[in-house]
């Protein structure tokens, strides 16, 4: 959606915020930004998980999973590196390990034509963990 705003409105500058999980199903939109030279800000949310999916998991089944599905929704094995993955497709990319570091990258980011990837490590939250459990409580 993001392309297609840059594309229809080439004046501006689009900010995406994606997560790492479901970035992995449109890292292919990265390349197309590139081509397009398009004024797109991606943040890049990291916390190796499809986290999503763990809820939806717990959501559906019955009793605990077994450590190979839980490994289904880790993202660290192998590790994905957005900034490599970005500037093999052609967009400018950094890591923003903390707010300052990510402040920094954003204005610059803000201030450079064309399309630029910002990969912020996050720590999935406690309350989501919490969730997760509560659906498999109250099933």
């Amino acid at each position: 959606m993001a392309l297609g705003a840059a594309i229809a409105c080439p004046d501006r500058k689009i900010i995406l915020v994606q997560a790492d999980g479901s970035g992995v199903y449109t890292v292919q939109a990265l390349w197309s930004m590139a081509r397009e030279k398009a004024e797109i800000i991606a943040i890049v949310l990291k916390n190796d998980a499809y986290a999503v999916l763990g809820l939806e998991m717990a959501r559906v089944r019955e009793g605990e999973l077994n450590p190979k599905m839980e490994s289904m929704f880790d993202l660290t094995n192998p590790a994905l590196d957005w900034v490599k993955i970005a500037s093999g497709l052609g967009v400018s990319a950094s890591r923003a390990k903390t707010a300052e570091e990510f402040y920094r990258d954003f204005a610059s980011a803000l201030e450079v034509m064309g399309p630029t990837l910002i990969e912020c490590q996050v720590a999935i939250p406690k309350e989501f963990a919490a969730f997760a459990e509560f659906i498999n409580k109250t099933r």
